[in-house]
């Protein structure tokens, strides 16, 4: 088989390693790809994620059996419709669907409607309401951009003058672009968060292992928020019991709305969830697999990652029983030092080839510059781990970061700390 994945970041290197298991693949090919993945695809540097009509010609010439759009963005552009009409299997929902993450709007009012537990909120067209608005507001509140944001359309000001700077910035600035026509304010909820990643077909779902993703850049949750610094899986916040409040009423609910919206949804629907003192709600969806929290995920799944996603286009997940290793997985972000914010590129990266073999680097942020991998954004490569438990895992991993080098190496030292505090209370 001939496969195709769409997108050029950590996470599509995951999921191109964990497709490369099965024996019946021959090619996979990555648009655009990147520096390191071109060890295990056929990388195509000169097609961008977005370039959706490039993309289809692209599939059609070379007689792809099956693509996977990974990036929000090409999926809320309809890059999973315009390779359906081409007659290409393909993973990913379609546009419509796509906005349970492009519209954070949509979200919203789609939970509203159908009683999905979310944080209160309203939505702001216009400026001056906004700041009237939160005039009156209690503090800390939640100001997101409606739409696609790099993962940075949400900011958390903690009084009334950071808030109005927030309003400025997407509304009036446009930091984000047109993503911040529309504004979302909503109350700011307390409690651990999860990450649930799902397979779903529309009407079946095969929720994945939990994990917890480490957002701020600096040690102890300090500093701004990032992409993500780290993640670990599974997360211990996560109970049988809290997943069964999930799957009652959240995760079948959800599916649900989207049916009755004439939107179903196929492909990863990812739930961020906040375990509240009034029990579980939605604080975000993504259409997508999280970044990074795929790379801990993946490597925790035993069942073949080709034939789940081929269930998910047939509509046949309700046929198949997805399974999972035991254990845990940890994965530390090596970034570069100034991320998020100006950083450097063109540092040369230098990876160990006897590294064991639990550990897998997964290439976020690279290039070949003449033969030789050098940094090329943020964060850079993600090193994760698997273990019998967590202590192992995260043992594991911090040992290969001290092993993998580049100028201005940056990354915490503490991912998996509040997991494993968690365990023990």
């Amino acid at each position: 088989m001939k496969l195709l994945v769409v997108g050029g970041g950590g996470r599509e290197h995951a999921i191109i390693k964990k497709l490369k298991e099965n024996p019946q693949v021959e090619t996979v090919y990555a648009l655009p790809g990147n520096g390191g993945i071109a060890a295990d695809a056929v990388c195509v540097p000169e097609i961008g994620a977005k370039e959706t009509a490039k993309i289809v010609d692209f599939a059609k010439a070379h007689e792809i059996n099956f693509a996977v759009v990974a990036p929000d963005d090409p999926l809320a552009l309809g890059c999973v419709d315009r390779l359906h009409e081409a007659g290409i299997p393909c993973f990913g929902p379609d546009a419509k669907a796509a906005r349970i993450e492009a519209s954070k709007v949509f979200a919203k009012n789609l939970m509203k409607k159908y009683g999905i537990p979310t944080a209160r909120y309203e939505v702001f067209r216009d400026p001056g309401a906004a700041l009237e608005y939160l005039r009156g507001a209690s503090f800390p509140i939640v100001v997101k951009a409606d739409g696609l944001a790099l993962g940075k359309g949400v900011l958390i000001p903690q009084n009334l003058e950071e808030a109005e700077a927030a309003v400025k910035s997407i509304m009036e600035d446009k930091t984000f672009g047109d993503s911040g026509n529309e504004i979302v304010i909503e109350e700011f909820l307390t409690g651990p968060e999860v990450s649930v990643l799902a397979f779903t077909d529309g009407t079946a779902i095969a929720p994945m292992v939990s994990s917890m993703d480490h957002k701020r850049a600096g040690d102890g949750d300090t500093g701004p928020n990032t992409g993500g610094m780290g993640t670990v899986a599974p997360n211990p916040c996560y109970t049988p019991e809290i997943a069964q409040i999930c799957m009652e009423k959240i995760f079948l609910p959800t599916l649900a709305a989207m049916r009755a919206e004439g939107c179903p949804f196929k492909g990863c629907l990812y739930f961020g969830l906040m375990i509240t003192p009034d029990g579980p709600k939605v604080i975000e969806y993504n259409c997508r697999f999280g970044d990074p929290e795929t790379q801990v995920v993946l490597p925790l799944l035993k069942t073949d990652l080709l034939t789940v996603m081929q269930a998910v286009e047939n509509g046949t997940l309700d046929r198949l029983n997805v399974e999972w290793h035991s254990g845990a997985a940890a994965c530390v972000i090596l970034a570069s030092a100034g991320y998020p914010g100006s950083y450097e590129k063109g540092k040369v990266i230098a990876i160990p080839e006897d590294l064991p073999e639990n550990v897998a680097v997964y290439h976020a942020g690279d290039k070949l510059a003449e033969g030789r991998l050098v940094t090329n954004g943020g964060r850079v490569l993600g090193v994760t781990a698997t273990g019998e438990t967590l202590e192992a895992a995260l043992k594991d991993a911090y040992a290969a970061t001290e092993r993998v080098e580049f100028e201005g190496k940056y990354l915490r030292h503490d991912i998996g700390k509040r997991a494993l505090s968690a365990m023990e209370g």
